[in-house]
């Protein structure tokens, strides 16, 4: 990045920093250290010296100016070149507030992803998750937001009223859905708003609700609902409150989520003697079990694109992320610890965010890893983290 006129040499190296972070992250790029550097670009509208380029082995080179409006904003403008082509491969320019400089950054990131992968990038979002202190006998449970890559978090409820647990990001808005414990009181599921700060209860129910789950056009919110000791799937319309259940079995039933296309749920049942994974119409008609593996199957949770469904597994004694196809097929094992669990997707389909326990008596922490299994990374947060939640694409 190049500090433009007006611009500020600190500004233009901070918000390079955050582009090579994020790009680094994703597993799929690698940065060569400016010092081997031949060519020293002017501007973003000079054409570069491919060959000085070719000689330090860059297949793609990526150049920004930072220009300073004189009015609290800032104009970020990049261009992304094939070095072995010698074209260009896209160009974007924005203007923003200077203080917004971070998420300029992610939406550059996001813009060289897609130029180079052709899918939608993942950087410019935000995770929500449960922040954890306290002795482990007297845990304090609240909701925090950040970036996603650890910055800027920020506290979202206080904690010392109720407890709260599976946070769920909205996929058309910027809105929450979570489980809430007060004192002698079974949970109950809560909608919050993350632009006012408003929260709402989604009824009164005698029963414990929990797992809840927004279906992809945020219009319902799919949850387990216990009734006389049994967890049954339901899924309530906001507009109307309108409640449907989805299954009637003896077993229990819990941790729905819908298929992108809103045509499938998919489940988890301990009907057949073991906790495994079902899929269903959205109706709640043509009940199937899709894992057969020995152990437990938890926390099923569909991609956004549809291809597959990632899942808790615990088997001896140890816990795994895994994924397989909604057909049953395909299953892989991510990662393995002592606790592994709670996956969540970004918006693109691509990584896989959860929390861990690496050993017994150590507070969790939030990892992300892709689907090679092969890009495993710590998410920075504040304090110890639980049940993250993906938030889309901002807007």
């Amino acid at each position: 990045f190049i500090a433009g006129p007006g611009g500020a040499p600190q500004l233009a190296k901070d918000i390079t920093d955050v582009v090579k972070a994020d790009l680094d992250r994703s597993g799929l790029f690698g940065v060569i250290d400016p010092r081997a550097y031949i060519e020293d670009v002017a501007s973003v509208n000079v054409r570069p010296r491919f060959a000085d380029w070719r000689l330090i082995n860059a297949q793609v080179l990526v150049i920004a100016d930072v220009k300073s409006l004189g009015d609290g904003r800032i104009e970020v403008a990049t261009r992304v070149w094939d070095v072995y082509a010698d074209e260009q491969l896209g160009a974007v320019s924005f203007k923003t507030p200077q203080d917004n400089w971070r998420r300029a950054a992610h939406k550059v990131a996001d813009f060289v992803y897609k130029s180079l992968t052709g899918e939608e990038g993942y950087f410019d979002t935000r995770v929500v998750f449960i922040h954890e202190t306290g002795p482990k006998a007297k845990r304090v449970k609240r909701l925090m937001i950040m970036d996603q890559d650890g910055a800027n978090p920020a506290p979202l409820t206080d904690g010392m009223n109720y407890q709260v647990l599976t946070p769920r990001f909205s996929p058309t808005q910027q809105q929450i859905t979570y489980m809430a414990l007060y004192d002698n009181k079974p949970g109950q599921i809560f909608l919050f708003n993350i632009a006012t700060g408003e929260q709402e209860q989604l009824g009164t129910f005698r029963g414990m609700t929990f797992a809840p789950r927004f279906s992809p056009d945020g219009t319902e919110v799919l949850m387990a609902m216990e009734r006389s000791g049994n967890s049954d799937i339901f899924r309530m319309e906001l507009a109307t409150r309108k409640l449907t259940r989805l299954t009637d079995s003896p077993a229990i039933d819990v941790s729905p989520t819908m298929s992108p296309d809103g045509r499938r749920v998919g489940f988890a049942s301990d009907r057949g003697g073991s906790q495994q994974i079902y899929v269903m119409d959205a109706s709640g008609t043509n009940q199937k079990r899709i894992t057969f593996g020995e152990g437990r199957y938890m926390t099923p949770v569909w991609s956004p694109r549809g291809d597959l469904i990632a899942f808790t597994r615990q088997y001896q004694g140890r816990f795994y992320i895994g994924v397989i196809r909604p057909d049953g097929q395909g299953e892989r094992l991510l990662t393995e610890s002592y606790l592994d669990e709670g996956p969540t997707w970004s918006p693109n389909g691509r990584v896989l965010m959860f929390h861990r326990e690496q050993s017994p008596g150590d507070g969790p922490s939030l990892w992300s890893v892709d689907l090679t299994g092969r890009n495993l990374r710590r998410v920075k947060t504040p304090s110890d983290a639980s049940d993250p939640a993906w938030s889309p694409l901002l807007p």
